[in-house]
């Protein structure tokens, strides 16, 4: 049976016609970049979500991670922050459950989410050994065992820390970095080869992920367990010694016919971003690129959804292409609802300035500006990304039939000039329709 990519390869598909609709692109363009492997659609057959595509002349998609902790299990919760998510326009789900029915939170995850959704299965297979006995326990067949479990129930897309080798961590050891490792599944696999100082079985057995990806239609998605997790160890020779071993990954994935694309980059100075997302489309063979943030500062806890917003929207700039998106409960707790709707609203807007940097998506704009200079309040909140939120600071202090606003009142710019500026060959603005 022929893959998503396979296919591609051989010519145009249904799928590609509708994800050329979606994108307003041509099918053939589509056709090319799956082919390819620049533009990767996870679309595991089990799950049958509506597609969605990522990558090269694609709008930037936005990933909402949910999921219960040792602390908090309540699914009833997720659930709804998922309806959050997906209501602000969240593109992709990821459940990143470790406490409580771990399997059974994940199945019911799945059969409510209406778009791609992914997971990172060694979270599971690590927990289930530490309370066994401990986490570099896990044996080779734990850790494949664990991801065809989920690829079984239609996991679309999983994060894979294949990067992680044995050469590397000697780097770590020698002391290279303030902050080691912060990716849970990069340090569940740091300690496992540092203490069987055996290499990392997702690297040493890559063909035959390969053929599971192949077998069950999953989309490959290369952890990047040695991103920097603070803007001192940004750009250094763990990250970038991953990323090069990452893009050898990529080609032998697009030579069997798997979809995948490439994480990175973490906690990354401002200035540094742009050369990151050139970096890892020169080494990874422009594989889509997924981000979380990137943060941009370690200083502000409670606001690390505005962090990673200001470093996705340059890096979408640039040409990353699917951005994760981070709540203001960031290295604090687990979001409840009100940080999903705050992250995942941040990232659409650094996701919508992205596409606007390429061209793409400017109707909204113009659309909001021709209803400001309208004074149209209705259609302006029909716009916006969060109409609620601005219908209640419009409401602070002003009259719902007020015109302007409770800042400029009677003296509303937009007003003033309305009433006496008509430009060549238009009508002029009646006062009272101001």
């Amino acid at each position: 049976m022929r893959t998503i990519m396979e296919e591609a390869r051989a010519g145009i598909t249904p799928l590609i016609r509708r994800i050329a609709e979606k994108e307003g692109v041509s099918e053939e363009f589509v056709r090319a970049g799956i082919a390819s492997g620049r533009i990767v659609v996870p679309r595991n057959p089990v799950h049958d979500a509506e597609p969605a595509a990522i990558g090269a002349g694609m709008s930037v998609k936005v990933n909402a991670n949910l999921g219960t902790s040792r602390d908090i299990v309540d699914l009833d919760a997720e659930i709804r922050k998922m309806d959050i998510a997906l209501r602000y326009g969240a593109d992709a789900i990821m459940d990143l459950s470790t406490g409580g029915d771990i399997d059974a939170i994940r199945s019911t995850l799945i059969s409510k989410c209406p778009v791609m959704i992914g997971s990172v299965p060694i979270y599971q297979t690590g927990l289930t050994a530490a309370r066994r006995n401990a986490v570099v326990e896990m044996t080779e067949d734990d850790i494949f065992g664990g991801i065809e479990k989920h690829a079984k129930d239609g996991m679309d897309f999983m994060t894979v820390h294949c990067g992680i080798t044995k050469e590397t961590v000697g780097w770590l050891k020698r002391g290279g970095r303030l902050m080691d490792v912060v990716s849970r599944g990069g340090s569940f696999l740091t300690a496992w080869i540092l203490h069987n100082e055996e290499e990392n079985p997702l690297f040493k057995n890559f063909d035959y992920l390969l053929e599971m990806a192949r077998k069950y239609e999953f989309t490959l998605s290369l952890g990047d367990g040695f991103r920097p997790g603070c803007i001192d160890d940004a750009t250094d020779q763990a990250q970038v010694s991953e990323l090069m071993t990452l893009g050898s990954l990529v080609e032998r994935a697009r030579k069997a016919g798997v979809q995948s694309m490439v994480e990175g980059p973490g906690h990354v100075p401002l200035d540094q971003v742009p050369a990151n997302v050139r970096l890892e489309k020169a080494l990874c063979r422009d594989a889509p690129f997924y981000v979380l943030g990137p943060l941009v500062t370690d200083i502000a806890p409670g606001y690390d959804h505005i962090v990673g917003a200001i470093g996705g929207a340059v890096a979408a700039q640039n040409g990353a292409d699917f951005l994760c998106y981070l709540t203001p409960a960031e290295h604090l707790s687990l979001p409840d609802e009100s940080d999903v709707r705050e992250g995942i609203i941040a990232s659409k807007i650094a996701a919508h300035v992205g596409d606007l940097c390429r061209g793409k998506d400017r109707e909204p704009d113009t659309a909001m500006a021709k209803a400001r200079k309208k004074l149209d309040w209705d259609s302006m909140f029909e716009i916006c990304l969060d109409p609620e939120k601005a219908r209640r600071y419009r409401s602070r202090g002003c009259t719902e039939k007020a015109d302007g606003c409770s800042m400029c009142g009677d003296v509303c710019a937009v007003k003033i000039v309305n009433m006496y500026l008509v430009k060549d060959g238009a009508a002029p603005v009646r006062k009272e329709d101001c």
